[in-house]
């Protein structure tokens, strides 16, 4: 039974996979029986009446005949659940919660129509293939709920990864890390952690679950037959995900846009964004239960293709693009938590529509299997023509003194590239501003570096 505090707690987690808010009792009561159907047939949850959509406590009262109303509603539903129906006092304020454990006799049904919890939504399953996959996974439920008694998660916990999720979920520093694990639903009633948690927070989840790991391979020309680098991250998922856009990063071309004035801005010849929602996908929604595959991240010349095993649910690839389901609920709460990614099915749509802003072709999505998205690369030409277009409309000294200041050991070849400049021309602007003494080239240690006047 929640208390009062528990409330509190329940308003900065927002909504989730266990919770869910309305603002007072809907007209139809069936409602508040479907989301209960959904609970018992996932992980369980609480439905908390008299919270508003801005996660504000405004207070609910339930009469008699309206309470009556609900539990026989609550009543229809088959096999029947366990429920707690009560209210708790928060600020001279009501909040009814409707409290529902999961269900040890899946599925529950309500009007005909099997309901289940995903993320922050409840769905309801209506086609042949939505059911079989729910029946196949409800004998098996999630990879990250599954508990592990023998972890002990505090004696495992990277702490640096905790603190980085504490500060970007905005959780108060006072609070002991225990009580915020506790709260995050880490734990099953028999207090053992689950496997999200290990995967999210221990040091050395791989030691555990060999596959949680993602992999990086760099390739020489435009087939899998020249291996240049090769790199397996371990460790937190989240230290996982910054290290493969690292990674990334370090292979990708990159130029700059720079103005006389402010910071200069950052052109990655494939959007940064699109890059770490493939990222995110990949480790939120891969088959945790398939041991035989890993995240692969591959880049050719011509292209980067991001890999999960575990293609896409039935009930996503009838709304690919416009709803989002992940097969590890607790995982991708997390990221959520951290505002890494979002609920509502987005992400397809961004990274389409980023992909076109860019000048690049959109990207193409393999679902059967394993679920891979391939990003096209621009060519060295495409790349070479945009830094050239950025740099025309602005002072090109300007540009090649930022650029020295940001990096003085930088060679002359590098300026060039990022400036898109003739070499002849390049040559031309740095006489100049040598000559006026901005610039000089200066050698200290047996180094050459450039000194800004």
């Amino acid at each position: 039974m929640l208390e009062k505090n528990d409330i509190f707690h329940c308003l900065v987690q927002g909504e989730g996979p266990h919770i869910e808010f309305k603002q007072s009792v809907p007209v139809k009561v069936r409602e508040l029986s479907e989301e209960a159907c959904g609970f018992a047939n996932a992980q369980g949850g609480f439905v908390l009446i008299g919270i508003s959509d801005s996660n504000k406590v405004v207070g609910a009262t339930i009469e008699n005949s309206r309470r009556s109303a609900i539990q026989g509603s609550l009543g229809e539903i088959s096999p029947k659940i366990q429920y707690s129906l009560y209210p708790i006092e928060v600020d001279d304020k009501t909040v009814w919660v409707i409290e529902v454990p999961e269900g040890q006799f899946k599925p529950y049904v309500f009007g005909g129509s099997i309901f289940m919890r995903e993320g922050a939504s409840c769905q309801k399953l209506t086609q042949v293939d939505e059911m079989r996959d729910f029946f196949q996974r409800s004998q098996r439920i999630h990879f990250d709920a599954i508990p592990e008694p023998a972890i002990n998660l505090m004696d495992e916990l990277d702490e640096e990864a905790f603190l980085d999720f504490r500060r970007s979920a905005s959780l108060s520093p006072d609070t002991p890390i225990p009580q915020i694990l506790d709260n995050l639903q880490l734990f099953d009633e028999n207090h053992a952690v689950r496997r999200g948690g290990v995967m999210f927070f221990a040091k050395h989840p791989e030691a555990h679950y060999f596959q949680a790991v993602v992999r990086c391979a760099l390739f020489k020309g435009n087939e899998k037959v020249y291996i240049l680098d090769d790199k397996t991250f371990h460790g937190p998922l989240l230290r996982q995900y910054e290290q493969a856009l690292d990674w990334l990063q370090s292979k990708l071309q990159v130029s700059y846009r720079i103005e006389t004035a402010g910071p200069r801005e950052e052109i990655w010849e494939i959007p940064l964004n699109v890059l770490k929602e493939a990222l995110l996908n990949a480790i939120c929604h891969r088959d945790y239960y398939e041991q035989g595959a890993t995240v692969v991240v591959e880049m050719y010349d011509d292209r980067i293709e991001i890999s999960n095993p575990g293609g896409l649910l039935p009930i996503v690839a009838k709304n690919f693009g416009r709803k989002s389901l992940s097969r590890n609920p607790l995982v991708f709460n997390l990221f959520t938590r951290m505002n890494l990614v979002e609920k509502i099915g987005s992400g397809i749509p961004r990274m389409r529509k980023s992909m076109l802003d860019a000048g690049l072709p959109e990207p193409v999505f393999e679902t059967e299997g394993f679920f891979t998205v391939t990003l096209f690369r621009p060519s060295a030409q495409t790349q070479t023509d945009k830094i050239v277009e950025e740099t025309t409309a602005m002072d090109k000294s300007e540009a090649i003194i930022a650029i020295i200041k940001e990096n003085p050991s930088i060679s002359s070849d590098e300026i060039i590239r990022l400036t898109g400049l003739k070499r002849s021309t390049f040559y031309n602007y740095l006489n100049k501003l040598k000559e006026s003494k901005k610039v000089k080239k200066v050698k200290a240690n047996g180094k050459w570096h450039w000194v800004v006047k």
